[in-house]
């Protein structure tokens, strides 16, 4: 009897001995983490990348570590998703997932982690819903604000003829109109093209913008060394610095519209706001408050202003570089709208090249290579790794928009990649300069159709001169961080 009682104690301390070893590998598997370089204190892999060209960087851990793969930004640790498959996977097969948003430093300084963009969880989930809908109230994406966008082109069109053909840098007055139909949506109103406020605040974002391009290095190291940044003299301050100029604007905008408020004829983004808050004002938990309606608002006038004007001022870099190509598109519009009256959304549907090449625009100049970082919300198995909640996630859009399988010579811009053999249009379902899933850009319906109101308008009425030799002109980004920005350059606007 006492042998049977040992023999089956230790059977018993075999069976648990071999659950528990089951259990450890079951947890050790569920709990693998994607690979990735090995990281040094504090620093993390700062040093194994180029801060001048990160993607670049990305690109070739990916070809070592594969398409799911982690990297230490400092202390930071980012999972980087490299390719189609894995960034649709995340972003819309595992949506609600990955729907985080994960804050670089820089950018929590900026946003406070409140708003549209920045925020998450539930202060996310109600300021994006009472977003969308109050912009498609104010006409986003309907018959309203493209008769709103054909008029601001009109004005653009007059601007660039008053200069008589000189040469000049068209970037401050695309970026002017460009945020004048944001700014129409939100304020209520636009500003005069000499109004010095409005010229202020956009000095303030050009200048932000050059700091980007020119100290990229000192930019990058506050995302991932903020700590010891935060006390250092630099770029980064005077970029805080000029985002809070663009609070106060936004802020005295704010309590003008307060002292003139009309609950029952709301004029704007910023009066519905202003009613949600009443609503809500019995509500301590409320999400609607003064800082969320400031946050959010700087969000709509940065994210409708900054990305569209951009891809426009690039687009024109672009097709001075290739006349033989803009000139194909101001054949098409002189064949569909003609000159005698504005372009309007209903062409594009007849206008296939043109269309490609606005697309093969925004896929080339890949203007959000990181994609604006996201988070997952939970414990989340992907794939065959876990990646703890509030991972940052970084889905690389490049190597969505640069797939050689998708685009071949995906480095050559070729309005081909969105046409059939036939000349009609090829949709691809790896376009997506507006990310995907749950945190796709909000304002992507206005920025399609500004992008082709605004540069078929251009067109319309002018060919573009260069100041430079074709073969000399540069398209390729000054630099490249968080966003592509296009080399400086002049051009004439001689009129048809």
């Amino acid at each position: 009897m006492e042998l049977l009682g040992t023999t089956t104690v230790f059977l018993l301390v075999c069976i648990s001995c071999m659950l528990l070893f089951a259990t450890w590998r079951s947890m050790s598997q569920n709990q693998k983490l994607p690979p990735g370089p090995t990281a040094i204190p504090i620093v993390g892999n700062i040093l194994q990348l180029n801060p001048w060209n990160l993607p670049q960087s990305l690109k070739k851990l990916s070809e070592k570590y594969g398409p799911v793969f982690t990297v230490h930004l400092g202390p930071q640790k980012v999972v980087v998703l490299y390719g189609y498959d894995v960034v649709k996977e995340a972003l819309i097969d595992q949506a609600d997932d990955f729907s985080g948003r994960g804050v670089l430093p820089l950018l929590k300084r900026f946003f406070r982690g409140t708003g549209i963009v920045t925020s998450n969880g539930e202060t996310w989930r109600q300021l994006r819903r009472f977003t969308l809908t109050t912009l498609r109230d104010f006409g986003m994406g309907k018959k309203g604000i493209e008769e709103r966008i054909q008029e601001e082109a009109q004005f653009l069109v007059e601007r660039i003829r008053n200069t008589q053909e000189q040469p000049f840098n068209p970037s401050n007055f695309l970026i002017h109109a460009v945020s004048n139909i944001i700014c129409s949506i939100v304020f209520g109103d636009r500003f005069d093209y000499e109004d010095k406020k409005f010229l202020t605040l956009i000095e303030l974002l050009e200048e932000n913008n050059k700091y980007q391009n020119s100290l990229q290095i000192q930019v990058c190291m506050y995302n991932f060394l903020p700590t010891i940044m935060d006390f250092l003299p630099g770029p980064h301050q005077k970029m805080i610095q000029n985002i809070g100029k663009v609070d106060e604007f936004i802020s005295e905008i704010i309590k003008e519209h307060q002292k003139t408020l009309d609950p029952t004829y709301p004029r704007d983004f910023i009066d519905a706001f202003l009613n949600k808050m009443e609503q809500e004002k019995r509500n301590a938990h409320s999400h609607f408050t003064i800082e969320a309606l400031s946050r959010s608002t700087i969000d709509l006038f940065l994210a409708g202003t900054g990305t569209t004007s951009n891809t426009l001022i690039y687009g024109l870099l672009i097709l001075q570089k290739y006349p033989e190509i803009a000139e194909k598109v101001q054949k098409e519009i002189d064949s569909v709208i003609g000159r005698d009256r504005s372009p309007c959304m209903a062409d594009r549907s007849q206008m296939p090249y043109t269309d490609a090449v606005i697309h093969e625009i925004q896929r080339f100049i890949d203007f959000l290579p990181f994609n604006v970082p996201h988070a997952v919300i939970r414990d989340t198995k992907f794939r065959d790794y876990f990646i703890p909640k509030d991972t940052m996630i970084f889905p690389m859009l490049t190597s969505v928009l640069h797939d050689s399988k998708e685009f071949p010579n995906p480095e050559k811009f070729d309005p081909g990649h969105f046409l059939n053999a036939n000349g009609t249009f090829k949709k691809s379902d790896y376009f997506m300069p507006f990310s995907a899933g749950k945190r796709v850009c909000a304002g992507e319906g206005l920025a399609r159709m500004e992008i082709f109101l605004f540069l078929t308008a251009i067109l319309q009425n002018f060919t573009l001169k260069p100041v430079l030799d074709c073969k000399d002109i540069d398209i390729f980004p000054v630099a490249t961080t968080l966003a592509n920005i296009p080399q400086p350059y002049k051009v004439s606007f001689l009129p048809r």
